[in-house]
C-alpha cells in the first residue's frame, strides 16, 4: 500500500478509535502498563538485548532480576521503562514545544543505569555505525545539528501528518547520532512521544522487521539518492498494527476496507 493509502488508513482506525475515548482512569492505567512492557521488550531487543517479553515483564513490574541474563540487558529494561514514562508525561503535557532538555531527558533516564558519565550528554567523540557506510557527524557539530533540529521539529508540528513528523523525528535523531550509545532507543523513544501527543499509538518496532528496520534507514542514509520512502512506509506500518491490537483489546469494530486498500 502507498504512503499516502496508509496514512488514511490510519485516519480511519484514528476516527474509530476516538469514539471509544475518553479511557477511564483505570483503563490508561492498564494500557500504559502494557505498552511499558511491549515497547521496551521490542526496542531493547532491536539492539541485541537477550531479555524475553515474559523476563522484561518481570524485571520491570516485580523488580526481579532473571538469572542466567547479563546485567546490562537488565539495566536496559529498568531503564527504558522509567524513560517511557518520562515519554508519556511529557507527551500528554498541553502545548508541547519540543526541547534539547527532553531529547536529553530520554536519554539519561534510559542510559543512567549503563553509563552514568555518558547519560545525558551529548558524545564528544567519533562513533560510527557497524553495517553500514554512513559516517555520523563529528562531534562538535551535535550541539549546533540538534539545536536546528529541535526548531525543525517544531516548524513542522503542524506542517506534517502526525506519523511523518514522528518518523522524521526519529530517522534525524538516529542521523545526527548525538550520544555514544542509546541512540536508535532515544530516538523511538522521542518517536513515541509526538505520536501519543498527538493522539495516535505506540509504534513498537517487533524484533522480527529488525532486517527491514535497519535497510529502510540505511536506504535513507545512503551518500547517493537517499530515500525516506521506505522507512516511513514501515513506521505507518506499525502504527496501523498498533492501532489493530488497540481495537482488539477494547473491541471497536476495525474500520472496512475499500477495493484500493485490499491490493
Amino acid at each position: 500500500m502507498e504512503l499516502t493509502a496508509l496514512l488514511k488508513r490510519i485516519d480511519e482506525y484514528k476516527t474509530a478509535i476516538d469514539v471509544r475515548r475518553p479511557l477511564t482512569k483505570e483503563e490508561v492505567k492498564e494500557l500504559d502498563d502494557y505498552f511499558r512492557v511491549g515497547l521496551t521488550y521490542t526496542s531493547n531487543a532491536l539492539e541485541g538485548n537477550t531479555l524475553t517479553i515474559s523476563e522484561t515483564k518481570v524485571i520491570i513490574e516485580d523488580g526481579i532480576t532473571v538469572g542466567g541474563k547479563p546485567l546490562k540487558d537488565c539495566y536496559e529494561a529498568t531503564g527504558h521503562a522509567k524513560a517511557y514514562d518520562f515519554m508519556l508525561s511529557a507527551a500528554r503535557a498541553e502545548n508541547l514545544v519540543f526541547s534539547e532538555e527532553m531529547i536529553l531527558t530520554l536519554h539519561r533516564l534510559f542510559y543512567s543505569g549503563l553509563d552514568v558519565e555518558n547519560a545525558g550528554r551529548y558524545r564528544t567523540h567519533q562513533v560510527f555505525i557497524t553495517g553500514t557506510e554512513y559516517l555520523p557527524p563529528e562531534a562538535p557539530e551535535i550541539p549546533t545539528l540538534m539545536r536546528k533540529f529541535v526548531a525543525e521539529l517544531n516548524d513542522k508540528s503542524k506542517k506534517l501528518h502526525p506519523v511523518i513528523l514522528a518518523a522524521f523525528a526519529h530517522k534525524r535523531l538516529v542521523d545526527i547520532h548525538p550520544f555514544t550509545d542509546g541512540n536508535g532507543r532515544a530516538a523511538r523513544l522521542l518517536m513515541n512521544l509526538v505520536l501519543v501527543n498527538r493522539g495516535y499509538q505506540i509504534v513498537a518496532i517487533p524484533p522480527i522487521l529488525r532486517t527491514e528496520y535497519i535497510g529502510a534507514l540505511i536506504a535513507a542514509q545512503k551518500a547517493k539518492d537517499p530515500s525516506d520512502a521506505e522507512f516511513f512506509r514501515l513506521i505507518a506500518e506499525c502504527e496501523i498494527e498498533t492501532q489493530k491490537d488497540y481495537c482488539r483489546m477494547f473491541r471497536i469494530d476495525m474500520p472496512k476496507k475499500n477495493k484500493a486498500q485490499e491490493r
